[in-house]
C-alpha cells in the first residue's frame, strides 16, 4: 500500500514538473527578449549616427548654389542637378590619378619592407633584435607635426624636390613601423617547426622567407595594404608640405582647393568632390574588407 502511494506521488510530481516546464517554455517563447530589443535599438541608433553625414553629403551634392545653404541642410534638393558632380570631377580627376600613383607603390613597398623586417625580428633573430624592434616602433609614437620642420629642411637640403615621388618616400618611411609590427605579430604565430624544417633542408634566410614564409603571409598583406592605402590616400598633412601644390599633389590638395578656391563657399561642389574622392577607399574595403578582420586576428594568437 505504501509502495503504491509513493509511486502515485512520484508520478504526480513528474506531471507537475512537466507542466511547469512547458508553462515556462511557453512564457519564454511568447514573451519579449528585452536584451535583444535593446541591442537592436542601439545598433539602429549608431547606424543612423554613422549614415547621417553620408545623407547630408549625398543630398547637398545635388543642390544648386542657392539651395545648398546651412539652414536647409536636412532638406532634399528643391531641384536635382549634377552640375556639382561634373565640376568636381573636372577639378579632381588629375588629383585622383596622382593619388593612385602615390598609394600603389608606397603601399606595396612598405608592405614588403615590413614583411622582411617582421620575419627577421621574429623568426631569424639576431643579438639586439628587441632593441631594434623597439626603436622601429618608436617611430609610430612621434607626431607628424613634430617632425615637419626637420623633414622639410632635409628635403630641401637633399634637393629631391616636391611632388608625388617625395610623398611616396615619406609614406614608405612612416609606414615601416606599423607594417613591421603587424607582420612580426603574424610571424610569431607561425610554428617554429616549419622554419626549423626549412633550415634542416638547407634553406637559408632568404630562401626560407621567399619559399616558406611569404606564401602564407597573404592575410597580413591584405591588412597592411588596406591600412597603407587608406592612410596614404586620405593624407593631407604630408601632401600640404611636400606635395608641391594642387597641380602636382594628390587628390586631397585638389579637394581642398575645390572647397576653398572661390569667394563663396561651394557646398555642393565640395560634397560631390568628397564623395568622389572617397570612392577608391570604399572599393578597396568592399573588395578586401572580409579579409581585413581575419588578417588582424591571424596574428593575435600565437601558435
Amino acid at each position: 500500500m505504501s509502495s503504491a502511494t509513493a509511486i502515485d506521488a512520484g508520478a504526480a510530481a513528474i506531471t507537475t514538473k512537466k507542466v511547469n516546464v512547458n508553462g515556462s517554455v511557453g512564457k519564454k517563447r511568447g514573451g519579449v527578449n528585452v536584451g535583444k530589443v535593446i541591442r537592436y535599438v542601439l545598433l539602429i541608433f549608431f547606424l543612423a549616427m554613422v549614415l547621417m553625414p553620408v545623407y547630408v553629403l549625398l543630398i547637398t551634392s545635388f543642390k544648386g548654389a542657392g539651395d545648398a545653404d546651412p539652414s536647409r541642410t536636412w532638406y532634399l534638393p528643391a531641384e536635382w542637378n549634377t552640375d556639382n558632380w561634373a565640376r568636381a570631377w573636372d577639378q579632381l580627376q588629375g588629383g585622383l590619378l596622382r593619388s593612385l600613383m602615390l598609394v600603389i607603390p608606397s603601399s606595396i613597398i612598405s608592405a614588403m619592407l615590413g614583411s622582411a623586417n617582421g620575419f627577421v625580428l621574429s623568426r631569424w633573430r639576431f643579438p639586439g633584435a628587441n632593441v631594434v624592434f623597439t626603436l622601429i616602433l618608436f617611430g609610430m609614437f612621434i607626431p607628424y607635426q613634430a617632425v615637419m620642420i626637420p623633414m622639410m629642411r632635409m628635403v630641401v637640403a637633399s634637393q629631391i624636390g616636391f611632388g608625388i615621388h617625395t610623398l611616396i618616400l615619406m609614406h614608405i618611411i612612416y609606414g615601416i613601423p606599423i607594417t613591421t609590427l603587424i607582420f612580426r605579430n603574424y610571424y610569431e604565430s607561425v610554428p617554429r617547426d616549419l622554419i626549423e624544417a626549412a633550415r634542416i633542408d638547407g634553406a637559408g634566410m632568404l630562401r626560407t622567407y621567399f619559399n616558406v614564409v611569404l606564401p602564407i603571409s597573404i592575410p597580413s598583406f591584405v591588412v597592411v595594404l588596406i591600412w597603407q592605402f587608406t592612410s596614404a590616400w586620405n593624407d593631407f598633412l604630408f601632401a600640404l608640405f611636400f606635395g608641391g601644390g594642387s597641380q602636382r599633389g594628390p587628390v586631397t590638395l585638389s579637394l581642398n582647393e575645390l572647397a576653398h578656391g572661390s569667394i563663396m563657399a561651394d557646398y555642393g561642389g565640395s560634397m560631390a568632390g568628397a564623395l568622389i574622392a572617397s570612392v577608391p577607399t570604399l572599393l578597396v574595403y568592399i573588395a578586401l574588407g572580409k579579409y581585413f578582420v581575419g588578417g588582424m586576428m591571424a596574428g593575435s594568437v600565437k601558435g
